[in-house]
């Protein structure tokens, strides 16, 4: 008698899990953010950001944004004053992202030409349970070629970047545009 062992049903979780696997991997990975689809490598992984910023064609004196579950994930990248810290704990989760004073040995390629680092703690389900899945902060930028719209959704990602991306299926979260980008020195709005 041959015994049929059934196969392991999907969860929510796997998805998120297996996105992790690829990033830990060297991989990029394609997510649902708040607003757009982001692109998404491990941010200490010099090889997987160079990867990903020659998909996007992105200069990279620009940045990136490091994209977490919680604020205690941004830790090891950013110098923050207890005050700081109570102050974007009110602000997050949320669709709001900081730039806030990089912590001495932040990688040139997360902070580009700047001593400082775009910050974000995302209440977004996918793009949480990502970072939860990863343990510790995900780069996130949008996903299409520099100087294009982003990509609306995982169909739209797929055709633009083929085999080279890893999607986590999803929806964003029904916002128009990218995150308002705020400096936390200053309180000035710097991308609306």
């Amino acid at each position: 008698m041959t015994r049929t062992i059934p196969r392991p049903r999907s969860t929510p979780f796997a998805a998120p899990v297996a996105a992790a696997r690829a990033l830990r991997a060297g991989g990029v990975v394609a997510y649902p953010t708040e607003g757009v689809w982001g692109l998404g490598c491990d941010p200490r992984n010099r090889a997987a950001m160079e990867r990903l910023l020659a998909l996007k064609r992105r200069d990279p004196a620009k940045g990136v944004i490091l994209l977490a579950a919680d604020l205690d994930q941004l830790t090891p990248f950013v110098r923050l004053t207890a005050e700081q810290r109570a102050y974007l704990g009110q602000r997050w989760p949320g669709p709001e992202t900081w730039v806030v004073p990089a912590r001495l040995g932040t990688p040139r390629w997360l902070r580009g030409a700047h001593p400082t680092l775009a910050v974000r703690v995302s209440a977004h389900p996918p793009a949480a349970a990502l970072a939860r899945a990863f343990g510790g902060p995900v780069v996130s930028t949008s996903a299409n070629r520099s100087g294009r719209p982003p990509l609306p959704d995982a169909r739209a990602v797929r055709r633009a970047f083929g085999p080279a991306v890893h999607v986590l299926p999803g929806e964003t979260g029904g916002r128009e545009r990218p995150t308002p980008i705020r400096d936390l020195a200053s309180g000035r709005q710097l991308r609306p």
